[in-house]
């Protein structure tokens, strides 16, 4: 006689058996609207540049910057990120460039606002990097080292230039101390109650960001790990979060993402605001890498990823890949 006591009662694989059974008890969905678009445009080129360490990004002109935001808001996404690369003959030790209304970055926010108005969240990069001659997000003292409140100065000025300009989202991602509370401030004191703050709240000095340093041609010399965070501390993630929660932050993002999920997952259970995680170039970069010797499956990496990100707790992503998996979805 057959004895059935022995077999499982409980099969949790009975929901797995079919693509549509998965789709139906999928515990987390990607969206178009999820993700935002990180474009780099350039100053003074007449065609596109490509980034030779991110197969498939480019530094766009003023004009082709304007087409791939016109492709996003057909793909569905939210958000378009810009980063400016002005001449290198224009950067110096104030990064002036950045807070030069006719500057890269200000004529792009125009151009981009001009071409798809509301459609899209226009969001600009509030920091220095791209400016500065020595590369480093602030302006140096004497001795070389930044300066916190000196930067902090320089912030102000970017994001009225930038609101000016026509951002909708400001984005202050050179983590010196006080820097939610001054952009808030100086917002507010030319009337741009409107304009929201995506705080990078927690960015991480990290070996991943090399392939970043070729898409804006970064001048930097030394490194930021005086005021990006330290890769083995996870608590002061959580100090910095209520600093910009504090301050004034709409919104509060990790940076890289793929490394640091841990301190998504904790940030997102610890706010109610949306929190964004930024997937930045060098987990672009290992995957397109990947996949060109064959060694993975490309669009399903990209998806794995992106859904693992979202799992963690992001609201939003900050990925090269937007208006590609965008339209994978839809």
């Amino acid at each position: 006689m057959t004895t059935y006591g022995s077999f499982p009662g409980t099969r949790p694989r009975r929901l797995r058996t079919t693509p549509v059974m998965r789709r139906m008890v999928a515990e987390t969905r990607l969206h178009p609207a999820d993700f935002i678009l990180p474009a780099f445009v350039r100053e003074g080129v007449s065609e596109p540049v490509p980034i030779a360490a991110m197969p498939g990004v480019v530094q766009h002109t003023r004009d082709t910057l304007k087409k791939a935001a016109a492709e996003a808001v057909e793909a569905g996404i939210s958000g378009i990120m810009l980063f400016g690369v002005p001449e290198e003959e224009k950067k110096d030790a104030a990064g002036t460039a950045g807070t030069d209304p006719d500057g890269i970055l200000q004529v792009a926010l125009r151009d981009v606002r001009a071409e798809v108005g509301d459609e899209l969240l226009v969001m600009s990069d509030l920091c220095l990097d791209e400016f500065t001659d020595h590369g480093h997000c602030g302006v140096l003292d004497a001795e070389g080292r930044v300066d916190n409140d000196a930067t902090l100065e320089r912030y102000a000025e970017m994001a009225q230039v930038q609101a000016d300009a026509g951002a909708h989202v400001v984005g202050p991602s050179g983590m010196m101390d006080g820097q939610i509370g001054v952009v808030r401030d100086a917002l507010d004191q030319i009337g741009r109650e409107d304009v929201a703050i995506l705080a990078y709240t927690a960015k991480y000095a990290s070996a991943f960001y090399g392939p970043f340093r070729e898409a804006v041609g970064s001048s930097l010399r030394g490194d930021r790990k005086t005021y990006q965070q330290d890769a083995a501390n996870a608590r002061e993630s959580l100090r910095e979060l209520a600093l910009d929660l504090e301050e004034g932050a709409d919104m509060v993002m990790v940076k890289p993402a793929g490394p640091y999920l841990d301190i998504l997952a904790k940030v997102a259970e610890a706010v109610d605001v949306p929190v964004a995680a930024y997937q930045i170039s060098g987990e672009y970069s290992m995957i397109e890498a990947a996949a060109e010797k064959g060694w993975i499956d490309r669009d399903r990496a990209i998806l794995e990823t992106l859904t693992g990100i979202k799992r963690a707790g992001a609201r939003n992503i900050l990925t090269y890949w937007a208006t590609e998996a965008a339209r994978t979805l839809r």
